[in-house]
């Protein structure tokens, strides 16, 4: 039997929980943003997407096209909740997911599906549990791979249900615009369309693949099976990542060095908590700062002994912020990551930055922070290390 997997996606997800918690914002136009110069869509409702908003365009945009648009904040810590009952019903059925973003993953039913004499009474189980439990809609794509599944589950919104099938691609799939094929970015849609590639079912049957390779790179090839329907991916569930992060996109640019570093200390303790229950540690330690114009600053640290606890990955992250952080330049998303994980058997030590035997004594690393930050790096980062020991 082949694969079965399914792409469920919460619905206007933001949008969508706005309206839960004022149910009086029913049926009208509206969207979760910033409300600055460069503020831009978060998620907008379906009504308002009607005035052909959308996400990430700029909240001047979208008031000029809609007046009567409500504007709403947005409330991330809500979000989050909606999100981890959302995983919770979906971890009922099986661990094999791969959690996509805060409002989608992947699923691997292959097993769980056999259990229903009706295939398809599974997906609408699901929707209607997601709806009835947390009130929120979602729609799924059912496929034998990923990429299908993905591509099903945006074909029907809201609330849809869509089986998409090797055999169902030329007449489902090769008919839509390249743009709507995932992994086509919108920089690369003008590409196709000088090329003559403006449908998937174009790419499908494309031969010069050397025309391509300054498109998509090594990718190439892969692009192509795609659009065929083909896709050798399996999932990356929390059992057998090689990294494990977490990350958190501002509803509005932040550049107040005291609220960074308090989003940073919240990430350290989302971290800290999946780490601590999937029994992982790591060696290597990744920041990520995306700033308001989408510039990314990406550093990393290989450390002597693994960490998993908040105050350990705290300071670690802190020492990467101060050395990459552009200071009073807006932040749009920080990220934190962990990844080469420590043998099991010596995570049975309980191993931490401050209590293992081959750890640097406070002063030697207040003296490496001095090193690395400069003098005023040093001052923050150095209080931040007195006030934990």
């Amino acid at each position: 039997m082949s694969k079965v997997y399914f792409h469920i996606d919460l619905n206007a997800f933001f949008a969508s929980a706005e309206v839960l918690l004022d149910p009086s914002l029913q049926g009208k136009p509206i969207a979760v943003s910033g409300n600055t110069r460069r503020s831009v869509i978060s998620t907008a409702s379906y009504e308002a997407r009607k005035y052909g908003i959308h996400s990430a365009m700029p909240i001047a945009q979208a008031l000029q096209l809609c007046k009567e648009l409500v504007v709403i904040p947005g409330h991330y810590t809500y979000y989050s909740d909606l999100s981890h009952q959302f995983m919770h019903i979906i971890y009922s059925y099986t661990n094999l997911v791969e959690q996509a973003s805060i409002d989608e993953c992947y699923v691997d039913m292959t097993e769980v599906i056999k259990r229903y004499t009706r295939p398809l009474d599974l997906a609408f189980e699901v929707q209607r549990r997601v709806y009835q439990e947390i009130g929120l809609r979602c729609s799924i794509g059912v496929a034998p791979n990923m990429f299908l599944a993905k591509m099903a589950s945006d074909m029907k919104k809201p609330m849809g249900i869509t089986v998409l099938r090797i055999r169902d691609v030329p007449q489902k799939m090769w008919p839509l615009s390249i743009g709507e094929m995932r992994g086509v970015g919108k920089r690369t849609i003008p590409i196709m369309d000088d090329m003559q590639i403006h449908t998937i079912g174009d790419l499908a049957h494309w031969k010069d693949l050397d025309s391509l390779r300054p498109v998509f790179g090594k990718n190439t090839e892969n692009m192509i099976r795609k659009a065929n329907g083909y896709d050798d991916r399996t999932l990356i569930t929390e059992y057998d990542s090689k990294s494990m992060g977490v990350s958190e996109t501002l509803l509005e640019d932040v550049t107040d060095y005291d609220e960074l570093r308090g989003l940073i200390r919240v990430l350290c303790r989302k971290l800290s908590k999946r780490l601590k229950e999937s029994h992982k540690a790591g060696y290597h330690v990744s920041l990520r700062i995306c700033y308001y114009d989408f510039r990314n600053a990406n550093k990393s640290k290989k450390l002597i002994t693994p960490i998993w606890t908040i105050d350990d990955l705290f300071l670690q992250a802190m020492m990467l912020f101060e050395e990459s952080y552009e200071e009073d330049e807006a932040v749009r998303l920080i990220g934190l990551s962990v990844s080469d994980f420590a043998d099991k058997e010596l995570l049975l030590k309980q191993v931490s930055l401050f209590d293992a035997p081959v750890q640097e004594s406070v002063s030697e690393i207040l003296q490496d922070l001095n090193r690395q930050l400069g003098s005023k790096g040093f001052v923050r980062a150095s209080s931040l290390l007195k006030e934990k020991v």
